[in-house]
């Protein structure tokens, strides 16, 4: 399969753990099939980028694919807990971390390749709002399909990159690419201003309910 990865510069030999921390799954070499967004990627600080493409490989390699019926939102929820900084502070957001650690992480590092959503900073403001109590699940869902970012492909261990192979680079222009980054994150987030404004029915789980409940996973509410 071909996968892209959006960069200030061209990567030939991607550099296993050479990555943040604090992404969404920790290190890895973070990819995507959609060659469109790689390019937007590749501009997120406003300069000109590249869009990378590789051929890789999955097989003999262990997959988390959370994206997989077998998981849930929490389950993803609980990993970007776990790296990703900032979260807010007060305390059902304190509380609400531990739970999902507690109840729904999934530990990556056991895995060769992680296939989940990607958490740009509207997406992430939005785990922000469930995470504070001020949204309810479903609220979250919904707005997780906005902006249509599609699953990245992450490789995270040193098995995995020698299933990657460089075979181009497309040099990519800020001012077009940019642009379009900016203005699918205005849409994601005006569509998500709306979708707050509905009324929740009182049937919809918030994190405090989840927590109350001690809900995990299994739980057919979480479908």
């Amino acid at each position: 399969m071909l996968v892209y990865h959006g960069s200030d510069h061209i990567i030939k030999v991607p550099v296993y753990n050479g990555s943040k921390r604090a992404n969404d799954y920790g290190y890895g070499f973070y990819t995507t099939e959609n060659l469109e967004l790689a390019k937007e990627w590749s501009c997120s600080d406003g300069n000109d980028g590249f869009a990378n493409e590789y051929e890789v490989d999955l097989k003999g390699l262990k997959i988390l694919n959370l994206n997989d019926e077998k998981y849930n939102i929490l389950n993803w929820l609980a990993i970007l807990v776990r790296y990703r900084t900032y979260w807010q502070k007060n305390s059902i957001a304190e509380e609400a971390k531990e739970y999902l650690q507690e109840n729904f992480f999934i530990d990556v590092s056991l895995y060769d390749v992680v296939i989940g959503n990607r958490a740009d900073d509207s997406y992430f403001s939005f785990a922000q709002d469930f995470i504070s109590g001020t949204i309810s699940l479903g609220k979250l869902s919904e707005a997780m399909r906005l902006g249509k970012l599609g699953e990245q492909i992450v490789f995270k261990s040193e098995k995995s990159f020698k299933h990657i192979n460089y075979i181009n680079a497309y040099p990519v222009e800020a001012r077009e690419y940019y642009e379009k980054k900016t203005a699918r994150d205005r849409e994601a987030r005006r569509a998500y201003r709306e979708s707050k404004r509905t009324r929740d029915s009182i049937n919809e789980l918030f994190i405090i309910d989840i927590m109350r409940e001690n809900i995990k996973n299994g739980d057919s509410r979480l479908r």
